[in-house]
């Protein structure tokens, strides 16, 4: 499959970027990976974004000295490496990866909803409050919930380490949005984490990609303050 490694940094975290062209995958590109038998049954966009996530990893891990590739957990999540925890994520065509030697962090990467797909999506993703907030951020009100989604995505890949369960995007809610950041509040008590934690990740926009990052951050305690 035909790849571009890139790099760059948002609010001091490296993040590794593989650009993919998903039509140039072969089956053959995916015995490099140790676990490419769990993929066998997969259709092929699946198995070239898998590939293209693993490889952003992979260059992510050796700036630490790791050789290792995430394997697949139970619930499809990455295995990291002991003493590492990190993120991946993937569109038709590009791979994003961040990793960390202390605490937890989440990436995203989302293309941008059509107006119409948002409207018709929203309710599924936020609550009347945040709809609320959304419309007020000075930002097209689709890209400001394709923000809100992939914000909540770069969270709860942060938190699944030590929550080990699915989240849904009720767990999270929008407090504040500007040119930035994005800060989520809790909306119940996660893994160690308490109601009302709040999280701000920082986001840009690339082209028609809304990618969203939460810097690395202490794992939580029993009971925690609010984070950044």
């Amino acid at each position: 499959m035909r790849t571009t490694h890139s790099t760059f940094r948002l609010t001091g975290t490296t993040v590794h970027q593989i650009t993919f062209d998903p039509t140039t995958f072969t089956d053959a590109d995916l015995l490099w990976l140790p676990h490419h038998n769990a993929l066998a049954h997969a259709a092929p966009k699946r198995k070239a974004e898998h590939l293209a996530g693993r490889l952003a990893a992979a260059h992510a891990l050796q700036e630490y000295g790791f050789t290792a590739i995430p394997a697949i957990g139970s619930s499809g999540e990455p295995l990291w490496p002991v003493g590492m925890t990190g993120s991946i994520s993937h569109t038709a065509s590009r791979a994003l990866a961040v990793v960390t030697p202390h605490g937890l962090t989440g990436i995203d990467g989302e293309i941008i909803l059509a107006d119409d797909e948002a409207v018709e999506i929203k309710d599924g993703i936020i609550g009347p409050a945040e709809d609320t907030l959304l419309r007020h951020t000075g930002l097209p009100f689709a890209q400001a919930l394709t923000l809100t989604f992939s914000a909540k995505e770069s969270l709860f890949k942060a938190l699944f380490s030590q929550v080990n369960a699915m989240m849904g995007f009720d767990c999270a809610r929008v407090t504040a949005l500007d040119e930035n950041t994005l800060t989520l509040a809790l909306t119940r008590p996660l893994a160690g984490f308490s109601q009302d934690d709040a999280f701000t990740l920082f986001w840009l926009r690339d082209g028609n990609t809304q990618i969203t990052l939460l810097p690395p951050f202490p794992a939580a305690s029993r009971k925690s303050p609010s984070r950044r």
